[in-house]
């Protein structure tokens, strides 16, 4: 079984081989949580990501290279190593890297890899990551850089962090899930079920991550009341919400809800819009025609099932608004880029009957933190794991998915003492 060697960049490997590898001595001992080698290693490959020529070409690369700097990753350990509540006053918490940790990321979100890897790097893991074969440009930039950051970095980097490729095959699968301590698998839902048939060692565990929806609320009374300069700065945020990655990432909003008046909603929405279908006219937004004749076929359908009243394309074809015929009915799966099932309720809380575990993300304009909380408490955890702002929707967080992924990472040992005796 042979695979392709992304980082370290090297020649086709022969998988016994390579796991032999990753298990070797590593140079000046094995890897710790927060291993300086690390730390250093990813704020110097974060460091290259803040190019401004490449920021240009791949704006989705700049949040990445900051969550890399020092001062970022140093704070995730900080937070790490805080024992919280539950511990016993003789009792200390002590933090290990998991082991060998297989990464399978999707192909349509091409720096998701990274943030995970990075974490799990960070807390001394030892890593395989499967690119896929279908990853985009920005996944080759990521390797590149990478490559370009590994030349000034210690060798217990490149002992203990792969990046491969392989075709989809059962057999590569079931050897790296076999020897692996955590897989963590991104992907659709069918995705994640053949992954899982091949097994794991019994100690193993799986992380997964598999198909999500999310969601984006406007205060139409926020929005008629804020100025235009706030109102452009709101599409734009909503534009990099939905339009990176081709509105496919699990956080990207898949409808746009407006809170409040009908007659307030309707003035607010062909603001929004018209707004938003300038922009992508400033911006030469125009989908491939493959793209645009899905998008299409989509709408359409949707319209065909009763779900949509009414739809209608602008910008190009980079812009598709469909209004739900009842506004609890959502679609949840991908309509394509630009594509905004919409409609109004009276309140926040008239969202919660229709949400459920495979929704993910509330971005939100105009609201207060008590109507979020309110929001949150309805929902109750069944539900909605992020609440962020527009134009935070793909910003990665460390808990992601509701798991706190560093902390996903480690292993504990607990170390008890006896309390001390009084002298007498």
């Amino acid at each position: 079984m042979m695979i392709r060697q992304r980082f370290p960049q090297g020649p086709p490997r022969a998988l016994p081989d390579l796991l032999a590898e990753v298990d070797a001595e590593v140079p000046d001992g094995p890897l710790v949580v927060g291993d300086p080698r690390i730390v250093d290693f990813l704020t110097a490959f974060g460091r290259t990501l803040l190019d401004p020529a490449l920021v240009r070409r791949h704006p989705e690369l700049a949040p990445l290279g900051f969550f890399l700097r020092r001062g970022e990753l140093a704070a995730q350990l900080t937070r790490l190593n805080d024992p919280g509540v539950g511990v016993g006053a003789h009792t200390k918490i002590l933090r290990f890297p998991r082991g060998l940790i297989f990464h399978i990321p999707p192909a349509n979100v091409d720096t998701i890899f990274v943030y995970a890897w990075a974490l799990a790097a960070l807390t001394g893991n030892r890593n395989i990551v499967r690119i896929s074969p279908r990853s985009g440009a920005a996944a080759e930039v990521i390797l590149e850089r990478l490559g370009t950051a590994l030349a000034d970095a210690h060798p217990a980097v490149a002992a203990t962090q792969r990046m491969i490729t392989y075709d989809r095959d059962d057999r590569m699968t079931e050897a790296l899930s076999a020897a692996c301590d955590l897989r963590v698998v991104w992907g659709g839902d069918q995705s994640v079920h053949a992954v899982r048939r091949a097994p794991l060692a019994p100690a193993a565990r799986d992380l997964t991550f598999p198909d999500r929806a999310s969601f984006a609320v406007v205060s139409a009374a926020a929005w008629l009341r804020a100025t235009p300069q706030d109102r452009d700065k709101a599409v734009l945020d909503l534009y990099n919400d939905s339009y990176w990655f081709d509105q496919a990432a699990c956080a990207s909003p898949r409808a746009l809800y407006w809170v409040g008046a009908d007659a307030a909603a309707d003035e607010a929405r062909r603001d929004l819009f018209t707004r938003l279908e300038a922009l992508l006219a400033s911006r030469g937004e125009l989908p491939d025609p493959a793209m645009a004749v899905h998008k299409r076929v989509a709408a359409y359908g949707e319209a065909a099932q009763g779900r949509a009243s009414s739809l209608g394309f602008a910008a190009g074809d980079a812009l598709a608004v469909l209004e739900l015929a009842r506004p609890l009915d959502v679609p949840r799966g991908w309509l394509g880029a630009g594509a905004f099932p919409t409609a109004t309720v009276a309140r926040l809380t008239d969202l919660v009957p229709m949400l459920g575990r495979k929704d993910q993300t509330l971005s939100h304009y105009g609201f207060d933190a008590d109507e979020l909380a309110e929001f949150a408490a309805a929902v109750a955890g069944r539900g909605i794991d992020r609440i962020v702002p527009f134009g935070s929707a793909l910003s990665f967080a460390p808990i992601w998915d509701g798991y706190d992924l560093p902390r996903e990472f480690t292993r504990i040992t607990t170390l008890g003492t006896a309390p001390t005796q009084a002298r007498r």
